[in-house]
């Protein structure tokens, strides 16, 4: 499950596998589908993640 934060007004998504975080839920979903599944990251995903 993604879970959601609220930084400075602006809601975020964070995927729970590998802590990367995102401020589309859609793509947080898929990242967290491929650690899930692969054990690894896809810089596919990680390329849209925005720092915390």
């Amino acid at each position: 499950m993604v879970n959601k934060i609220i930084k400075l007004g602006t809601e975020y998504h964070v995927c729970e596998a590998c802590d990367m975080t995102y401020k589309e839920e859609e793509i947080a979903k898929k990242c967290e589908d491929w650690c899930n599944k692969n054990h690894s990251c896809n810089i596919e995903i990680i390329k849209h993640a925005v720092k915390k």
